[in-house]
């Protein structure tokens, strides 16, 4: 009796593979496209001298600034970028939650959420650069421009976070309060918000560690802070000065960084 063998019948690429394949390609398509773009001329030849000056500013900070104690001193500039961080954070964290609550499906339903959720995304399409100088034409140079910026921009990132935990939470909470009679107010400060204050007030503090290090920068545009007392060093080419900047800049960020981690862990 004779064996008959038959060809294998070649399978057929699956359905995944040809996705998978024709998204790798478009990224790879956008990445050349994008790397096309850049114009890069090479390093500078006023590079070197620029990194050396850096460096020996580094190493022979002006601890003069520093222990200036006037308004035009380093404290100063550092106490104010604080305060801008901490205003900026606080005026968002109360802001943003009536946008949450109107982004949250679980709160207003699946429509009006749909609205919240839009005006979340286009407040969080301004850059705080932005802000800040579209402010500094409302309210002049200063530090108010500067907390203006910091927290409209926190409110969309902090309205995104604090709905997205009022959609997690446990929703039975606010179900039996109904059952009971209870009216909106009641299910919000005795249902929503007793459940989700911890996730709130985490949110909160690591937005402050953000908005800690862009309230550095609103300086170079004139809205306040330690970012103007970097900017006039670094045009004026007094390294010294700018050496001390970076590391206090370094000190305080790192040291919020650590303060705020561990505030964090102890509430979620």
């Amino acid at each position: 009796m004779m064996t008959t063998y038959s060809k294998p019948i070649p399978k057929k690429p699956a359905a995944g593979t040809i996705r998978k394949t024709i998204v790798f390609i478009v990224v790879v398509a956008l990445i050349s496209w994008g790397l096309e773009g850049l114009n890069f001329n090479g390093i500078m030849p006023s590079a070197q001298g620029t990194l050396n000056g850096m460096w020996k500013g580094i190493i022979n900070p002006d601890t003069a600034y520093l222990l200036n104690l006037t308004v035009d001193g380093l404290p100063y500039a550092v106490l104010e970028t604080i305060a801008i961080a901490i205003s900026g954070t606080f005026v968002s964290g109360i802001l943003a939650i009536p946008f949450a609550l109107l982004a949250s499906q679980n709160i207003v339903g699946k429509r009006v959420s749909k609205i919240g959720k839009f005006i979340i995304t286009m407040i969080r399409t301004f850059p705080e650069l932005i802000l800040a100088l579209i402010f500094i034409g409302i309210v002049g140079p200063g530090a108010p421009a500067g907390i203006l910026a910091l927290g409209v921009h926190s409110i969309g990132m902090l309205g995104k976070l604090y709905s997205e935990s009022i959609e997690s939470m446990d929703i039975g909470v606010k179900e039996a309060l109904l059952s009971c009679g209870g009216n909106n107010m009641e299910v919000l400060f005795r249902a929503v918000i007793p459940q989700v204050a911890p996730e709130f007030l985490s949110y909160t503090l690591f937005r402050f560690e953000i908005n800690m290090r862009a309230a550095t920068t609103l300086g170079l545009v004139g809205a306040g802070g330690i970012g103007a007392s970097l900017i006039f060093a670094i045009r004026g080419r007094f390294w010294e000065r700018v050496g001390i900047i970076i590391i206090v800049l370094v000190v305080t960020v790192t040291i919020i960084d650590i303060l705020s981690s561990r505030i964090r862990k102890k509430l979620v």
